[in-house]
C-alpha cells in the first residue's frame, strides 16, 4: 500500500489568506483543491511538499459570471448548460464520474505532465535509476535530450484555449491576466508560468459561437488523454484549433488557423487544415498507445472537430469514441 508522506494541512477562508501563506512558506507548500492529481503523487513520492494549502473551501473561487471559478468542480462544468459546448465536452470525458465530483477546473488547467517513466512508484522508478523529471539526469524518452519531454494531460485547456480563454492569477504582490495559450512552457518539468506563490483564481472565457473537443484515449472513461483537439468558432468568426497531449504543453495550431481565416468550412478546406493540424503533432513514446497512429488520428479527430463545428450530426460518432451524448 502507498501511504502518503506526513504534511501539515492549512485550510485559509480567503485568497488573499492564501496568498500570505505561500508567500511565506515558499516552496514548502502547495496548494491542493480537488487533490485528484497531487496526492497520488504524493504517495508514488513525485512530490512531497511539507504543507498542503487548500482552496476547496474559498467561496470566492467558486463564482460563476463572467468567469469561472478555478474550484468549480469538473461536474459543475459538465452540467452549467450556458458554459460553451467545447469545455463542456472536455470536462465530462476527464477520468470518471467521482473524480470528476472532486476535480476542479483550476485543477485541471495546472494539472502535472505525465510520462511512462515517471508515473510509476518510488522503487520502480529507483530501479532505472529514476528519470530526468524527477530525481534522475536522464530522459528515458529520449536519451539525448537536456530537457523533459513529459506529455501535457490536461483535456480543458486545449477547449478554453481554442475559445480564447485567459486566467487570472493572484500573489499576495498583486495579480496579473495571463491568455491561456501563454501559460504553458514547453517543458515536461517547468511547464507552467504559473509562480510558485500565485493562485489561478478564475477563468474568463470569451464568447464563442460554436466549439468542439475530441479526446483520444484507450478506454472509454477513466484515462488521461493521448490526444486532444479543441475547436471553436470564436465571437468574431475567426476558427481556431488547439492540440493537447502531443507536446509538453497544449497549444494553438498557427498554420492551420491562419489557413481558415476567412474560409468557409467546405470538405476541402477541413481536409487541408487538418493535414496541417497532423503535421504539428509530435507525439513521443511515452504515453498509452503508438505514436505513429496517434499522429495520424490527429488529422482524423481534427476533421471530426471541424465538421461539428460546420454543424454537421456526429452524435452517433461522439457516442461511440467518447461514450458520451454532449
Amino acid at each position: 500500500m502507498m501511504r502518503l508522506p506526513w504534511f501539515e494541512h492549512r485550510a485559509p477562508k480567503t485568497v488573499q489568506e492564501a496568498a500570505r501563506i505561500l508567500a511565506g512558506e515558499g516552496p514548502d507548500a502547495v496548494l491542493i483543491a480537488g487533490g485528484t492529481d497531487l496526492l497520488p503523487n504524493m504517495k508514488r513520492r513525485q512530490q512531497a511538499p511539507k504543507i498542503l494549502v487548500s482552496i476547496k473551501s474559498i467561496e470566492a473561487l467558486r463564482v460563476n459570471g463572467n468567469a469561472i471559478g478555478a474550484a468549480t468542480t469538473l461536474t459543475q462544468i459538465v452540467q452549467k448548460s450556458g458554459l460553451p459546448l467545447g469545455l463542456r465536452q472536455a470536462a465530462h470525458q476527464v477520468a470518471t464520474v467521482h473524480l470528476r465530483n472532486m476535480g476542479t477546473i483550476g485543477g485541471n488547467l495546472c494539472l502535472d505532465t505525465r510520462c511512462n517513466y515517471y508515473n510509476q512508484n518510488y522503487e520502480w522508478r529507483k530501479a532505472i535509476d529514476f528519470c530526468l523529471k524527477k530525481d534522475g539526469e536522464v530522459c528515458w524518452v529520449a536519451t539525448a535530450s537536456k530537457r523533459c519531454v513529459a506529455a501535457s494531460s490536461t483535456d480543458c485547456a486545449p477547449a478554453l484555449m481554442a475559445i480564447g480563454a485567459s486566467v487570472k492569477l493572484v500573489s499576495a504582490g498583486g495579480e496579473r491576466e495571463v491568455a491561456l495559450e501563454d501559460f504553458y512552457n514547453n517543458d515536461g518539468i517547468d511547464y507552467l508560468k504559473r509562480r510558485p506563490d500565485e493562485i489561478l483564481t478564475e477563468i474568463k472565457i470569451k464568447s464563442s459561437l460554436r466549439s468542439s473537443y475530441w479526446k483520444l484515449r484507450r478506454r472509454g472513461a477513466f484515462d488521461f488523454p493521448v490526444l486532444g483537439v479543441g475547436a471553436a468558432v470564436r465571437g468574431d468568426g475567426e476558427v481556431k484549433i488547439a492540440l493537447g497531449a502531443v507536446a509538453s504543453r497544449p497549444f494553438l495550431v498557427d498554420r492551420a488557423n491562419d489557413f481558415l481565416k476567412g474560409k468557409r468550412l467546405s470538405d476541402e478546406v477541413i481536409d487541408e487544415a487538418a493535414r496541417l493540424v497532423g503535421s504539428r503533432a509530435k507525439p513521443l513514446d511515452n504515453t498509452d498507445l503508438n505514436l505513429y497512429w496517434r499522429k495520424d488520428v490527429t488529422a482524423e479527430f481534427t476533421r471530426y472537430a471541424l465538421r461539428e463545428l460546420r454543424g454537421d450530426d456526429l452524435r452517433a460518432l461522439r457516442l461511440k469514441i467518447a461514450r458520451q451524448p454532449l
